[in-house]
């Protein structure tokens, strides 16, 4: 039988430092990104943004590709992605915007990975989808 003290004081995820790129250095080291994990709550408020129903039609749409960027800037603790100044030194508004403007696509899907990762996904939760579909 499962304690209900178990539930009242999870182990809490803490926040991973995350080298994702050797081109952001000082002191001449990289600095690591920080992150945190993103809770279901959170990824709900990320989903109803991108997913778009058409009026007429009723047909429903969703922005992977938005919902993604989304996501990551969530996790991001540092750099502190909604900084005006850092905003500007990249000519962008917004922290995704900011991401996709500061990362190569290489870096920034490393950060990606490292988010869901940390998050509780793992890559062989599409396998286990497909096997339970079959």
């Amino acid at each position: 039988m499962s304690s209900l003290k178990a539930f009242l004081n999870p182990i809490k995820v803490e926040n991973k430092e995350v080298v994702i790129s050797d081109r952001f250095v000082e002191d001449g080291k990289p600095v690591p990104f920080v992150i945190r994990p993103v809770t279901q709550e959170e990824n709900e408020e990320i989903l109803r943004k991108y997913r778009r129903k058409d009026k007429k039609s009723g047909e429903e749409t969703f922005d992977q590709i938005g919902y993604n960027h989304e996501l990551v800037a969530t996790a991001v603790v540092s750099p502190d992605l909604n900084d005006s100044e850092l905003q500007s030194a990249y000519g962008v508004l917004g922290s995704a915007k900011l991401l996709k403007k500061m990362l190569l696509i290489g870096e920034f899907t490393k950060l990606g990975e490292e988010v869901q990762n940390l998050s509780g996904l793992d890559k062989d939760l599409d396998n286990d989808i497909e096997e339970v579909k079959n």
